[in-house]
């Protein structure tokens, strides 16, 4: 099982991200852009690509999930702690800071050697 611990160490390692909270749930930005959030114990939610939404579904519906509206049409997923991949989970992160973080931020990332 990851623990919330874990999410917050991969997200703040990230250049820029900062821990924030928005209607009282615990959020990681980077600018002032929420790229993942612990929105209730054993899940973490994060904003990815439609697509990358979708095939993770149908391959894990039991540890991915989308809202049951707009913020799920736009990518937002819901990510159950207790049964994802932790490499996985560390990719997915990085994927969604990287939607979200500037160039600079991000060749800083790269020239740090992280995924």
């Amino acid at each position: 099982m990851v623990s919330p611990e874990t999410v917050s160490s991969i997200a703040l390692s990230l250049p820029g991200a900062h821990q924030s909270a928005h209607f009282d749930v615990t959020d990681f930005r980077v600018g002032n852009k929420i790229f993942c959030t612990l929105p209730k114990p054993g899940v973490m939610g994060m904003r990815i690509d439609v697509a990358e939404q979708a095939a993770l579904i149908s391959e894990d519906p039991a540890t991915f999930s989308a809202p049951d509206n707009r913020y799920g049409q736009n990518g937002w997923t819901f990510v159950q702690l207790a049964t994802v991949d932790p490499a996985q989970l560390r990719e997915l992160i990085t994927d969604a800071w990287r939607r979200l973080a500037s160039k600079k931020l991000q060749a800083e990332l790269d020239e740090a050697g992280a995924s």
